[in-house]
C-alpha cells in the first residue's frame, strides 16, 4: 500500500502528542532523501522524500551518516537546531505535512521556520520555508524546464500543489454515490470505479471495499445486484465515519513470515494468503516494512559500483575456468600422441618424405588393429615422429600447470562470490568502505589518491546475546572474519554454514559448558548471515575455534577445519531480531 493521505493522517495522529514541544538537538541527513530530525526524549523523527517511500515516522533504526554532511543538511543545521515543534498539520486529504518551528535568530529574536513535505512519489519534495512564506531551500529545486505551472526555488513564494480535481471521499454523500454509480461504466470493476471518482483511497483501500460488498476483488459494476451496490456504500460511509473520528488501525500483511504491506485498517482480501497482523504503532510498522528496502536501497545506491566490480571480475573468472577447462579434457588424451611418435619412429623404413599419412598396425592395441596418422608433408618422418612427442611434452606440462591454474581460479571464483554476499548484507555506508579497501588490496579495484575523504571508523562485528546468555559475535566482511576468528578463545565455538558462503560466527563460551539449545541459536544466526537465509534445514558446520586454520596465501575470510559436528536449521528472522544486543 503507498503511504497515502488516509495513511499519512493516522500517523500524524499518531505524532502529534508525541512530537509538540519539542526542540531539535541534531539534524542528520544519512541518506539523499532521507533527514533525520533528534529531538528531546531520545526521539528520531525521520522525513524520507524519496520517490520509493516517502513518509514521516518516529523511527528507532540506526542509520549511519556519510562524512561529510551534505549542504541541506547543513543548512537544516544552521536553521532548525534549537528550534521547537509548534505545530504539525496536514492540509484535508493531502500527501503534504507543515510543520512549525519556533526558533530564536542570530540576534536573540524570536522567528518561524516551516518545514514542508510533499510525500508525493516521484514529486517528493523537503522544503524549508521562513516566516513569510518563502523558500529558503528545498532538497529538489524545480525550475520552470522541469515544470511551468510551479516552481519550487529559494526566494520564491511557497505554493501547495495543485488539487487534482477529484472529489476527496470524506466530502461524498449518498445521495452523490448513487449518481456516480448510476452514471459509471457499467463494465469498470468497483475497485477502479471508487478510484476515479473519489480522491483519498488508495487501490488497497478500493479493493478491499469491493470485496467486503461483493466476496471479490475484480467484481464489475454490472455484475453487482442492488443488495451489493448497497453493501458497497455502506463500507464506503464507514470507512468515511474511520476518517472523521480518526479511528484508524496500525496492521502489517505478512507472507510467509515477512511484511509484504500495511494499512490502517484490518485487511481481509488476500484471506489465508497473508496473515493480518495488527501493530503497536503506526511508526514501528512502518519501520518493520520499510526495514529491508531500505537495505536494498542502501546496497543498490553506495553498492552499485562494488557490486558491477566483482560482477564483472566473477564473470570474467567463469569464462577463463571454462576455457581452462576445456583445454584441461583435451590434455588427457596425450597418450594418443606418444603413440603416434612411436609408431612413426618404428615404421620409419616404410617412410619416405612427403607423404601425408602412415597406415600401420598399432602394437600397443590387442588386436593390433590398423591405424591411420596424418603426417606433415613438407617433414621429415624423424621431423614428425619429435612433432608429436612435443605436442605429448607440451600435454603434459600443460596438465600441471592447468591444474594449479584451475585450482587458483576456484579459490578467487569462490572470494568472489563471498564478496557480493558481503555487499548484499552491508547495512552501514563504513561496511561499504571496508569492502572496497578489501576489494582494493586484492587487486580488483585501483588504488586511489588522496581525494573524498572516507569515515575513520572502527568497524565492530555484529553482536548476539542468546537466550542463556552467551555472546556471539558475526563477521560483517572477510577481513573482519579472519580477525574474529583470530583474536577468539580457542575454546570458543566457530560456526559456518557447511560449502555455503556466509560469515563467520563466533559463540564466546570461554570453555563453559553450553546447552543444545545455544547451539541451536548460534547456528541459526549463522545460517541467517550466509547465502542460505532464505532456504530451510540449512547445514552448518561448528567446532572449537583451535580447530580453525587459514592456509598461507589464503584470501581474506578462506580457512580450513577438520573436526566438525553439523546442525540443520532453518534461519528465523524474529530470532535474529530478538537476540540482537541494541
Amino acid at each position: 500500500m503507498p503511504f497515502d493521505a488516509v495513511c499519512l493522517q493516522a500517523v500524524l495522529q499518531e505524532l502529534r502528542p508525541k512530537l509538540l514541544g519539542l526542540r531539535i538537538d541534531k539534524v542528520q541527513q544519512p541518506a539523499r532523501d532521507q533527514v533525520i530530525l533528534l529531538l528531546r526524549g531520545n526521539q528520531r523523527l525521520l522525513l524520507n522524500a524519496g520517490a520509493n517511500a516517502p513518509r514521516i515516522q518516529l523511527t528507532e533504526l540506526t542509520r549511519d551518516n556519510p562524512a561529510e554532511p551534505p549542504m541541506f543538511c547543513m543548512l537544516l543545521r544552521k536553521h532548525l537546531v534549537g528550534a521547537r515543534v509548534a505545530d504539525i498539520t496536514q492540509p484535508p486529504l493531502e500527501r503534504l505535512v507543515r510543520m512549525e518551528l519556533d526558533i530564536t535568530d542570530d540576534f536573540g529574536q524570536p522567528g518561524r521556520r516551516t518545514l514542508v513535505l510533499e510525500a508525493m512519489g516521484r514529486r517528493s519534495n523537503l522544503i524549508l520555508l521562513d516566516g513569510d512564506g518563502r523558500v529558503i531551500d528545498c532538497l529538489r529545486r524545480v525550475d520552470a524546464e522541469m515544470s511551468a505551472s510551479r516552481q519550487v526555488l529559494p526566494g520564491l513564494y511557497y505554493e501547495p500543489p495543485a488539487s487534482v480535481g477529484r472529489l476527496p471521499v470524506t466530502e461524498e454523500t449518498e445521495e452523490g454515490f448513487r449518481e456516480k454509480l448510476d452514471a459509471a461504466n457499467p463494465e469498470r470493476q468497483a475497485d477502479a470505479f471508487l478510484l476515479d471518482a473519489y480522491f483519498g483511497i488508495s487501490p488497497l483501500v478500493a479493493r478491499e471495499l469491493a470485496f467486503r460488498a461483493a466476496g471479490e476483488t475484480d467484481r464489475r459494476l454490472c455484475q453487482m445486484g442492488p443488495a451489493e451496490r448497497e453493501r458497497l456504500w455502506q463500507e464506503l460511509e464507514q470507512l468515511i465515519t474511520r476518517i472523521r473520528e480518526g479511528q484508524f488501525t496500525p496492521v502489517c500483511l505478512r507472507q510467509d513470515g515477512r511484511a509484504a504491506d500495511f494499512a490502517y485498517l484490518p485487511i481481509g482480501q488476500y484471506g489465508a494468503a497473508m496473515e493480518c497482523v495488527p501493530c503497536n504503532s503506526f511508526s514501528r510498522m512502518l519501520d518493520e516494512f520499510y526495514e529491508a528496502r531500505e537495505q536494498q536501497e542502501r546496497v543498490r545506491q553506495r553498492g552499485a559500483d562494488l557490486i558491477r566490480t566483482a560482477t564483472t571480475a566473477r564473470d570474467r573468472l567463469r569464462r577463463k575456468l571454462a576455457l581452462q577447462e576445456k583445454d584441461y579434457a583435451a590434455t588427457q588424451d596425450r597418450d594418443h600422441l606418444r603413440i603416434c611418435g612411436d609408431l612413426i619412429t618404428s615404421n620409419f623404413y616404410r617412410m619416405e618424405r612427403g607423404q601425408s599419412k602412415l597406415t600401420c598396425e598399432n602394437y600397443y592395441d590387442p588386436q593390433c588393429a590398423p591405424i591411420t596418422i596424418q603426417l606433415d608433408p613438407l617433414l621429415t618422418p624423424q621431423q614428425n615422429a619429435a612433432k608429436y612427442y612435443k605436442r605429448y611434452t607440451k600435454a603434459k606440462t600443460a596438465e600441471r600447470y592447468l591444474r594449479e591454474q584451475m585450482a587458483i581460479a576456484r579459490r578467487d571464483l569462490e572470494y568472489l562470490e563471498s564478496i557480493l554476499e558481503e555487499i548484499a548484507e552491508a547495512e552501514t555506508e563504513q561496511d561499504f568502505i571496508d569492502i572496497r579497501h578489501e576489494l582494493r588490496d586484492a587487486g580488483y579495484l585501483r588504488s586511489q589518491g588522496k581525494g573524498k575523504k572516507e569515515l575513520k571508523r572502527v568497524s565492530r562485528p555484529r553482536e548476539f546475546r542468546t537466550t542463556s546468555g552467551f555472546r556471539v559475535l558475526v563477521g560483517r566482511n572477510n577481513r573482519q572474519n579472519d580477525k574474529l576468528t583470530k583474536e577468539a578463545d580457542h575454546r570458543d565455538l566457530w560456526f559456518h554454514t557447511q560449502k555455503i558462503h556466509g560469515s563467520h560466527t563466533i559463540l564466546c563460551t570461554g570453555g563453559a559448558p553450553v546447552d543444545d539449545e545455544t547451539l541451536a541459536e548460534a547456528a541459526k544466526i549463522a545460517a541467517w548471515y550466509s547465502q542460505a537465509r532464505s532456504s530451510g534445514n540449512v547445514p552448518v558446520d561448528y567446532t572449537a575455534v583451535k580447530n580453525v586454520k587459514k592456509p598461507a596465501g589464503a584470501r581474506p575470510g578462506m580457512v580450513l577445519y577438520t573436526t566438525c559436528q553439523t546442525l540443520f536449521v532453518t534461519p528465523e528472522e524474529e530470532l535474529i531480531k530478538r537476540l540482537q544486543s541494541k
